[in-house]
């Protein structure tokens, strides 16, 4: 990575103002916690800043209050779950900006940790607004940005806020950078990319940069309704991107110019209604009832998954292979998930519901990266800037 991070500045006794992303899952009823993964990640660069003597204040957004103050978006609950993983108390404020953030601010000591109030109580975060940028920059000597999930946004506490100190990338971003650009940069191969989820459109950026690279592209979830309809199959009601068939069209023949070995489906689940008490059959992809839609894989399509997975040396996989929040549909997903902890390979797999299901599935720990960042890693894999990244100071600046 080629910029500077948390290792490559004096921190200590220094005020940093470290950007976390601790928008973690809440239980709806009680409040609690249901996956701290996020919090857990970043752990390595607070530690680090805690063992150097830095006075570290935490920054973080939590859910979509749209401006707004929702008690129940509070990050007392995440101040909480830090103490006890730190083994040491983290203070929380009432607001992240103002006269009384700066006095907490200033009666921190060395080795001390402080968690501001929600940033997305302020519109003026996701505005980019400089006022705002500017009233956190006062609370701190150093910027690091250690929220990968939340990069590819140009929000104040990501962008804007580089400005005004000086910004360097914490440990969690310093690893996410490293390992997706590792499979753009230097695969081992063979290389399979398993892409999954409900759109083309979010993947078709990702999907033109790396077909020169991968060696084989495996296709399922909604996406692969939209392959099959421009392979003039029926698809029934299943969902699919209709302004899409172009595209997938075309992706198709870019994968058979670049001799990439492109799989869709041999058969699928599909059902008469997206609900968990709807009628399901497996069937194959030549016999979909016009009135029934593809909610899973089948059995033969996890079988031909897993017969070319198993020679693969590099594999990254980005969205469920059916409706997995129905459990009636999560079956191949679950087979996906297993599959790729029990192969000899680096496997490296995409954020949002691809990491939710492997940490809810317990293999995280089986896989050689779970990232936590779903729309970033896209991006980053498309080719696309990190506005977050890109303000950061280069190491040779």
């Amino acid at each position: 990575m080629d910029k500077m991070t948390v290792r490559d500045v004096e921190v200590s006794d220094k005020r940093v103002l470290v950007r976390v992303d601790c928008n973690i899952p809440l239980d709806e009823k009680t409040g609690a916690i249901t996956d701290d993964s996020r919090i857990q990640a970043t752990l390595p660069t607070i530690k680090y800043l805690i063992e150097q003597g830095s006075r570290v204040i935490l920054i973080s957004h939590l859910g979509r209050p749209k401006g707004e103050v929702v008690d129940k978006l509070r990050l007392t609950v995440v101040a909480q779950r830090l103490s006890q993983l730190l083994g040491q108390q983290v203070g929380v404020t009432r607001d992240c900006i103002g006269a009384e953030v700066e006095k907490s601010v200033k009666s921190l000591r060395s080795g001390n940790v402080l968690l501001l109030e929600n940033l997305r109580f302020h519109s003026a975060e996701e505005m980019d607004s400089s006022l705002f940028a500017r009233a956190l920059a006062r609370l701190a000597d150093i910027y690091v940005n250690d929220a990968f999930g939340t990069s590819h946004r140009s929000h104040a506490s990501i962008v804007r806020i580089a400005e005004y100190l000086p910004a360097v990338a914490g440990l969690l971003l310093e690893k996410e950078l490293d390992n997706l650009g590792g499979i753009l940069e230097n695969p081992v191969h063979p290389f399979a990319a398993v892409l999954g989820g409900a759109k083309v459109s979010d993947k078709v950026g990702m999907l033109e940069n790396i077909m020169g690279k991968v060696s084989h592209l495996l296709i399922s979830g909604g996406m692969a309704a939209a392959f099959l309809k421009a392979k003039s199959y029926e698809i029934g009601k299943s969902l699919f991107e209709a302004d899409k068939l172009d595209t997938a069209a075309g992706l198709i023949k870019k994968a058979t110019r670049n001799g990439v070995k492109l799989l869709l489906p041999l058969d699928v689940v599909v059902a008469d209604e997206i609900s968990d008490k709807a009628k399901v059959k497996v069937v194959s992809i030549e016999n979909i009832p016009p009135d029934w839609g593809i909610v899973d894989i089948g059995p033969q399509t996890t079988k031909s998954f897993y017969k070319e997975l198993r020679r693969c040396k590099t594999i990254f996989w980005n969205g469920p292979m059916g409706i997995y929040e129905i459990p009636r549909f999560a079956q191949g997903t679950q087979a996906m998930a297993k599959l790729l902890a029990s192969l000899n390979a680096t496997t490296i797999t995409g954020g949002g519901s691809t990491a939710e299901v492997v940490i809810e599935m317990g293999l995280a720990d089986k896989m050689s990266f779970v990232s936590t960042g779903g729309g970033a890693s896209l991006r980053f894999l498309g080719g696309g800037t990190l506005p977050g990244v890109e303000v950061l100071l280069d190491k040779n600046a």
